[in-house]
């Protein structure tokens, strides 16, 4: 698959998905980024505006293994991950798999899963495989997680540690949409789930081969370095605590160049990287004691300010 193949098929998902939903497109075309570099989502945002119908087009638009685990306080890890359930007829144990055997997997309110399952999809997110009673077992790939959360509701809650939070790659937001894109939504969605309508217009094999052409887009040193020189601009910043981590140039780098081959592009540019910096970055800062939360958001900008593209 070259990069223009790519591009239009990026294209058709971000069509299927804005026929569906309403959402900014800005917000969109990071859960199509995502996609292509295989990186893991979290959309957070206000109750009611969407999250959990964004989720469902993007996997109804690839036509990929989908599932939804719908998190509760009760829950335990093995909902996740699957069990081993003793069979009668030939007195042996067989592994019952878990909803997280899919392609693509909605966590729907992560936060209200407790913190010890939570932890079951740390080895989910970063290794693609589940190992239970000693056993692994590899997870099909594609392997994507779209997590929603919302960060106004805290009875009930357990908030994402920051070794959760950085296995994802991309922090989405959407918003209250303007009046005029909110009327048209009432109009187009009284009749009934219009994500219910979306055909795939992706395989998971394509899917595969669309990420290995990310995969192979070029780099070059410069913007490596660059993306390093914004990540010490984080680490320095008198505001954080604690700044990017090298996973997280990794992803920042890794969604580049899927942006970029999402425009049919054959190598990554600083704008791909300026242009994600915000959603990659800003959910994986620690800011110190006293710092307003919205500063992490700024603290990103300003080290794109600062840093010179080599």
């Amino acid at each position: 698959m070259t990069p223009e193949d790519v591009a239009r098929s990026g294209a058709q998902i971000i069509e299927a998905v804005t026929g569906a939903v309403t959402a900014p497109p800005d917000s969109v075309e990071q859960l199509v980024v995502a996609l292509l570099a295989g990186g893991h989502v979290l959309i957070e945002d206000l109750p009611g505006v969407g999250k959990t119908a964004l989720a469902r087009a993007l996997a109804a638009s690839t036509g990929c293994v989908y599932s939804r685990i719908q998190c509760t306080s009760d829950m335990l890890p093995s909902d996740v991950t699957g069990v081993n359930v003793f069979s009668e007829p030939d007195r042996s144990f067989r592994f019952r798999a878990g909803p997280v055997f899919a392609n693509i997997v909605l966590v729907d309110e992560i936060n209200r899963a407790s913190a010890k399952t939570q932890s079951g999809l740390l080895e989910c997110m970063q290794e693609r495989r589940v190992t239970v009673d000693g056993t692994t077992h590899e997870l099909p790939l594609p392997f994507i997680v779209v997590a929603t959360q919302n960060p106004v509701d805290f009875e009930g809650t357990y908030p994402l540690p920051a070794a959760q939070l950085d296995r994802f790659m991309l922090r989405v937001t959407l918003g209250y949409p303007a009046a005029d894109a909110e009327s048209e939504m009432l109009a187009r969605h009284a009749a009934g789930d219009r994500v219910l309508d979306i055909r795939a217009t992706v395989a998971a094999e394509q899917l595969l081969a669309a990420q290995a052409c990310v995969a192979a887009t070029h780099a070059s040193d410069a913007l490596r370095a660059y993306v390093v020189a914004v990540l010490e601009a984080t680490r320095t910043d008198p505001r954080i605590e604690l700044g990017a981590s090298p996973r997280a140039g990794l992803q920042l780098l890794r969604a580049a160049m899927a942006r970029s081959t999402l425009r049919g592009r054959a190598y990554a540019l600083p704008d791909d990287v300026q242009t994600l910096a915000t959603a990659v970055l800003t959910h994986r800062l620690i800011l110190r004691p006293g710092v307003a939360d919205d500063e992490r958001a700024r603290v990103v900008e300003d080290a794109i300010a600062r840093v010179p593209a080599l």
